[in-house]
C-alpha cells in the first residue's frame, strides 16, 4: 500500500496555488483578463529561470503562422466517420465544411454553409411534420484537389457514414433519425428478424443498403432527408462542429479505396479498424486548411491555407498543432513567443494569467466529466486487474458489477477538494448526466457526497463482504498530460487505500490514443471520460452515457449494457420520441434518478473552459459545441 499523505500532499500544493486564483463569476459567460507587466508566478520553476522576450511587446514574429501546443498524442483519426473525440475533431474542423453553422456562439441559431439556406418550414426547406429537410448545395465550392462539390458529395458523406457505423462511433445521430434504430445493425437484425448481425442473408443486407440511400437523396440542386420519426435537434447533428457532418469528395474517397457507392459491398466497409478506413490519416475537404502533414513521430500536425476557399483564404497561412504533455513546457513556449495559444488546465491558469502580453479567458461549455465504470472488464492478459481473481492480489471481470463497489467509489471521491482546489473554483458539481445548461436537467437530483464512513460500509457490503476480508488491486489510468484527470484518480487512490490496508490502486498515465484504444476494447477497469455536446438536447447525454447502444456502452461492459436495455432504453427512447416537453421532462427527470441510484458513474464536474493565447491573437470566438479551441480560419495575428 502506497502511503495514504500522498493526495494531502497534493492538495496542500494545489491550495496554495488557488490562493492566488481569480475566479470568475460562474453566473457569466465569459472573463478576460489581460496582464501587461505582472510578476511571473514565483510557484513555477520555469517561470523563475526564463525570461519573457521582448518580442511579446514589439507584436507578433510572424503573422501568418499560428503554434498552438495542447496535450495528448494527436488525433485518434481524420476520418468523421469513425472519429468522436475532440482532439480528432479539432484537426477536422480546420480541414471540412458542413451543410450548416452555428452563428457565433450562440446554440440557437444556425447559418448556412455549403447549403445556400437553413431549412426551416417558413421557406419550404421543412416540412410541417419535421420529416423532410431540404439542403440546397452552394456552387463553386472546391475541394483541396480542385474537384467541384456536387450534391452527390453530399448524399455519398452520409450514406457512406451510416453504413461504415464503427461500435462506439458517431454514426448513431444519423441512423437514428432516418431509420429509427441506433445503429446499422440493429435496423439489418430487425429487417431480416434474427437476433445477431452475422446471421443476416445477403439480400436484406442488400435492401439495408439501399433503405439508406432512400432516406438521403439528389433532387437536382437539393439533397434531402427523410427521416423516419420527427427528430427536434437534427439540424445541430448536421452543423459544423459536428466531425460527422465534414462533407467528403465522392470521387476521391472511392478512388482511394473506401465504400464504392455499391449496396451489395457495404459490409466490406462496416466496423472497420481506423486504419484501414480511406481518410484516417489523409484529407480532402472543402475546409480553410489543407492536411501538410500528420506527424506522428514528433507528435504535431500541421496546416496550410486552401487558397481557393470559397470564402476566401486565411489570413494565418500555417498552422502547427503540436502535442506536449508537460504543463512547464507549454507554459515556457507561450511566455516565450513560441506558442501563439496553448492548452491549460484550469489550476494553472492563474500563472499563466501574470505572463506579460497572454490574455486568458473562461468560456462556459455544454459539457460534464465523469468516470465510468467497467462492469464486465477482461482479465486475461490484461495488467490493470493484477491475478484478475478476487484474492487480494486483483480484481475480477465484474468487479465493478457489485453496486456496494461503485457506491463506494462514488463516496471515495473528495468533490469538494476537486471543484475549490484542483479546478481553482472553474467548475461546479453535476447531479447526473445532463449538464444545467440544458433543458430538463434536474438541479434537485440526489448526489453522493465525499463519506469514508459510507464507502467503508459499502465496500463491507460487496461481495458479500468477502471484498472486505480479502482485499484487492487494480489499475486505473489516465491520459497523460491530463492534470486534472491524474489528481481525479489519486483523489480515489488516496481516500480507497486510507479505508482498508488491503485495498491497493495504482495510477498509471497513458498516451491518448492509447488511452482511447484501451477503452474502446474495453480493458479499462475505470476510465475518465468528458462529453462535450454534439447538439443542445437532453437526449445527447442520457443517450452516450445510458442507453444499450450508447457511445460508452461497449466500453462499460455486458453487465452495464444489459442493465440498460431493462431499466433505461424505454427511457430514453420516450424522451427523444415526443416532442411535448412534460413527457420528455418526466423521461429525463427519471434517467437523472436511476443514474444515481443505481450508481451508473462518478459525476464529477462540468467546467469553465480556460484559455490562454499572447494578446497579438486577434479574433477569436468560441462555440461550445464545436470541438476546435481554435478557429484559425477566423483568427488574425497584430
Amino acid at each position: 500500500m502506497k502511503p495514504n499523505m500522498k493526495w494531502w500532499a497534493l492538495a496542500a500544493i494545489v491550495v496554495v496555488l488557488a490562493l492566488v486564483v481569480l475566479v470568475p463569476n460562474l453566473t457569466k459567460d465569459t472573463k478576460s483578463t489581460q496582464t501587461a507587466t505582472a510578476p511571473v508566478d514565483k510557484a513555477t520553476p520555469a517561470a523563475q529561470t526564463t525570461p519573457v522576450q521582448q518580442s511579446a511587446a514589439k507584436g507578433a514574429p510572424d503573422k501568418e503562422t499560428f503554434v498552438y501546443v495542447t496535450i495528448g498524442g494527436g488525433p485518434d483519426s481524420l476520418d468523421g466517420a469513425y472519429s468522436y473525440d475532440t482532439s480528432s475533431g479539432e484537426v477536422i474542423y480546420q480541414l471540412y465544411d458542413n451543410l450548416i453553422q452555428y452563428d457565433g456562439e450562440r446554440l440557437d441559431k444556425f447559418l448556412p454553409m455549403l447549403a445556400t439556406e437553413v431549412p426551416s418550414v417558413e421557406n419550404g426547406l421543412l416540412s410541417p411534420d419535421g420529416l423532410t429537410y431540404k439542403f440546397p448545395i452552394r456552387k463553386g465550392v472546391k475541394f483541396h484537389n480542385g474537384a467541384t462539390l456536387t450534391p452527390e458529395d453530399v448524399e455519398y458523406t452520409f450514406e457512406r457514414l451510416m453504413l461504415s457505423d464503427r461500435a462506439g462511433g458517431p454514426c448513431w445521430m444519423l441512423i437514428e433519425p432516418l431509420l429509427g434504430t441506433m445503429t446499422i445493425e440493429e435496423y439489418a437484425m430487425q429487417k431480416a428478424g434474427v437476433d445477431s448481425f452475422d446471421k443476416v442473408d445477403a439480400a436484406t443486407l442488400r435492401q439495408v443498403a439501399l433503405d439508406v440511400m432512400d432516406s438521403i437523396t439528389v433532387e437536382g440542386d437539393y439533397v434531402v432527408f427523410h427521416l423516419a420519426k420527427p427528430y427536434p435537434p437534427f439540424l445541430g447533428v448536421l452543423a459544423k462542429g459536428s466531425s460527422w457532418g465534414a462533407i467528403m469528395n465522392k470521387e476521391w474517397m472511392i478512388a482511394n479505396g473506401a465504400w464504392d457507392g455499391n449496396p451489395d459491398t457495404w459490409v466490406k466497409w462496416h466496423d472497420i479498424a481506423k486504419e484501414d478506413m480511406v481518410a484516417y490519416s489523409k484529407a480532402n475537404g472543402t475546409g480553410p486548411y489543407k492536411l501538410k502533414v500528420w506527424d506522428q513521430n514528433n507528435i504535431q500536425v500541421v496546416l496550410e491555407a486552401f487558397e481557393d476557399y470559397w470564402q476566401g483564404p486565411a489570413k494565418i497561412k500555417n498552422v502547427y498543432i503540436k502535442y506536449i504533455d508537460e504543463y512547464n513546457t507549454r507554459k515556457l513556449m507561450l511566455e516565450k513567443g513560441e506558442a501563439d495559444a496553448i492548452y491549460v488546465d484550469p489550476q494553472y491558469l492563474s500563472q499563466v494569467a501574470q505572463i506579460p502580453g497572454v490574455v486568458t479567458e473562461t468560456k462556459n461549455e455544454v459539457a460534464n466529466r465523469v468516470a465510468l465504470f467497467n462492469e464486465t472488464i477482461p482479465v486475461e492478459g490484461n495488467p490493470d486487474v493484477g491475478s484478475g481473481k478476487l484474492d487480494g492480489n486483483g480484481i475480477p471481470s465484474d468487479f465493478f458489477a457489485d453496486v456496494h463497489v461503485r457506491r463506494a467509489f462514488a463516496y471515495a471521491m473528495d468533490y469538494e477538494a476537486l471543484i475549490d482546489e484542483v479546478l481553482a473554483g472553474l467548475g461546479k458539481r453535476i447531479v447526473g448526466p445532463i449538464p444545467s445548461a440544458v433543458e430538463f436537467y434536474n438541479p434537485n437530483n440526489p448526489v453522493y457526497n465525499f463519506d469514508l464512513k459510507k464507502a467503508e460500509e459499502e465496500f463491507k457490503k460487496a461481495f458479500n463482504g468477502e471484498l472486505w476480508e480479502k482485499g484487492f488491486k487494480m489499475t486505473i489510468s489516465y491520459n497523460s498530460g491530463n492534470d486534472v484527470r491524474k489528481t481525479c484518480a489519486e483523489i480515489i487512490e488516496a481516500n480507497v487505500e486510507s479505508i482498508n490496508p488491503k485495498f491497493q490502486i495504482d495510477v498509471r498515465p497513458v498516451e491518448w490514443a492509447t488511452y482511447l484504444d484501451n477503452m474502446t476494447a474495453g480493458k479499462t477497469t475505470m476510465f475518465f471520460m468528458g462529453w462535450v455536446a454534439d447538439y443542445a438536447d437532453a437526449h445527447n447525454f442520457v443517450q452516450p452515457y445510458m442507453h444499450s447502444t450508447g457511445a460508452f456502452a461497449g466500453y462499460m461492459g455486458k453487465h452495464s449494457v444489459d442493465r440498460a436495455k431493462a431499466k433505461y432504453d424505454a427511457l430514453v427512447d420516450k424522451g427523444i420520441n415526443n416532442v411535448d416537453p412534460e413527457i420528455r421532462r418526466e423521461a429525463y427527470y427519471e434517467l437523472q434518478r436511476l443514474a444515481y441510484e443505481d450508481v451508473t458513474a462518478i459525476w464529477l464536474y462540468e467546467a469553465l473552459k480556460p484559455f490562454a493565447h499572447r494578446d497579438w491573437v486577434k479574433g477569436f470566438q468560441y462555440n461550445p459545441i464545436c470541438p476546435a479551441n481554435y478557429d484559425f480560419y477566423k483568427l488574425w495575428k497584430e
